[in-house]
């Protein structure tokens, strides 16, 4: 099956209009035509069965046919992690997570970070295209960068954790992760977190972790979190 997005289309449609760019895509590079059967997606949960009406590579209309909602996840996987030196790098993290099923990415700045600019709307195609290619009907949100003293400011709620590779007490992160709870986990910048900046998110109510015996790169330690997550609750 393959999947395509729109946000725009709404369970309550009996028609739907894809716009230029995406009718050409369907129509030319895919060579679809009338009669042929589309699954889209609007990224919250529905998933619609839908047929060709018009293949006018400027205008392609589908009749909607079926839809169906998918229930939410019973936890809510949110990683606020520092970008990366090179950008293909965090670009790599957000596709995996994706694939993995994370559901909200904040980037955050720190005191030790190389890169404190993004170019979200990149990361935002990114993340459509691994939500379609791993066939998922919910579009994790990806939050504007903010600095880590600011989101340690936030009210958050379920598990916290703060992934870090200063020589102190930590636990592995596979034995404090609860099934079916939300969770929040903070991962640092290359340099890792500075000393003040743990101790200011254990203050907070974050518990340090680690991922396991190896140093880790911001991006790997990253995408072994989501698995972990991922792991504990679909086990």
């Amino acid at each position: 099956m393959q999947l395509f997005y729109n946000s725009d289309v709404k369970a309550t449609d009996t028609l739907f209009t894809f716009d230029t760019n995406e009718s050409r895509h369907i129509i030319k590079v895919l060579r679809k035509k009338i009669g042929d059967e589309l699954w889209i997606t609007n990224g919250e949960g529905h998933l619609f069965q839908a047929k060709i009406l018009d293949d006018s590579i400027k205008k392609c209309e589908v009749e909607l046919i079926s839809s169906k909602k998918t229930h939410p996840k019973s936890h809510w996987l949110h990683m606020v992690v520092a970008p990366t030196k090179m950008n293909d790098r965090f670009e790599w993290f957000v596709e995996k997570a994706t694939e993995i099923g994370v559901d909200e990415i904040t980037p955050i700045i720190c005191d030790r970070s190389e890169r404190k600019i993004l170019k979200l709307d990149r990361m935002q195609r990114v993340i459509e295209s691994a939500m379609k290619q791993s066939l998922q009907t919910y579009l994790p949100k990806l939050n504007e960068p903010i600095s880590l003293s600011e989101f340690l400011e936030k009210p958050i709620t379920g598990l916290q954790f703060i992934a870090h590779c200063e020589d102190s007490e930590r636990h592995e992160l596979k034995r404090r992760v609860v099934a079916d709870q939300d969770v929040t986990i903070l991962i640092g910048p290359e340099g890792d977190f500075t000393p003040s900046e743990i101790k200011s998110a254990i203050s907070k109510g974050y518990a340090p972790v680690a991922m396991g015996k190896t140093r880790l790169r911001t991006e790997t330690a990253a995408i072994v979190a989501c698995t972990i997550v991922a792991s504990i609750n679909n086990g």
